[in-house]
């Protein structure tokens, strides 16, 4: 790993571990003094941070994997319904204030990907429009054929993102710089890693954003089993 990519990752660290640290240790220090409400309040932080720094590593080590060795991508004819419906379940639990749109074309055909790292792909996705939009405005996730290609869309209204930052998001560690971002959680990962996987399925993944309205859109080429294997044993 580089010089930038640790000092980055130590400073990421550091901030849930302090936190963690001095929660616990005020409990330990003055519990008798704490009522309920409070110790609850305190627990709740401590467990936050501890999923920061849950996600945080598990983004360090794809991460790494993507860097220094061959991603291990195991390819099934996967439906895009029973890769999406599930993520969707996922994120409305912990973003239950937005309202979720799944417009499903029934017409799109299978996909060839490998299903964990494609429903880690559509996990970032989605999530990060929960994060980043404000509450009570609406997700909209689209599936569709398009050419030789199907198309998934996710679409927010939320905060926007600037063209000259289109590029500059899909690099790692990178946050815009605004209130929003600066209430909101994250290490900057997520959206590197979602490209790069995307890629490596050989699909291409954009941004457009307008007047707040945001839009990824992930491409990946209709494939059989043998035009996958045969594309494989060419490399």
């Amino acid at each position: 790993m580089d010089k930038d990519f640790l000092s980055t990752v130590s400073h990421e660290l550091r901030t849930p571990l302090t936190s963690i640290r001095g929660f616990s240790q005020t409990m330990l220090n003055s519990w008798d003094k704490l009522d309920d409400e409070t110790k609850k309040k305190f627990l709740k932080i401590i467990e936050e941070q501890s999923n920061r720094l849950i996600n945080l590593v598990e983004n360090m080590l794809s991460v790494n994997k993507l860097q220094t060795e061959k991603e291990n991508l195991i390819y099934k004819e996967s439906n895009l319904k029973l890769i999406i419906e599930p993520v969707i379940s996922v994120v409305k639990n912990t973003y239950s204030t937005h309202k979720y749109v799944f417009e499903h074309n029934e017409n799109t055909p299978n996909i060839l990907v490998d299903r964990y790292k494609f429903q880690q792909i559509m996990m970032n996705l989605i999530e990060n429009a929960a994060k980043y939009s404000d509450e009570h405005t609406t997700i909209t996730i689209k599936t569709a054929l398009v050419g030789e290609n199907v198309s998934i869309k996710v679409i927010d209204n939320g905060i926007g993102i600037a063209k000259e930052n289109y590029d500059k998001i899909f690099t790692k560690f990178s946050r815009i710089d605004n209130p929003l971002t600066r209430k909101v959680q994250g290490s900057g990962l997520g959206l590197y890693i979602t490209k790069n996987l995307v890629e490596k399925m050989d699909g291409k993944i954009s941004v457009q954003s307008e007047n707040g309205q945001t839009t990824f859109e992930i491409l990946m080429p209709v494939k059989s089993v043998e035009d996958q294997a045969r594309a494989r044993c060419s490399q």
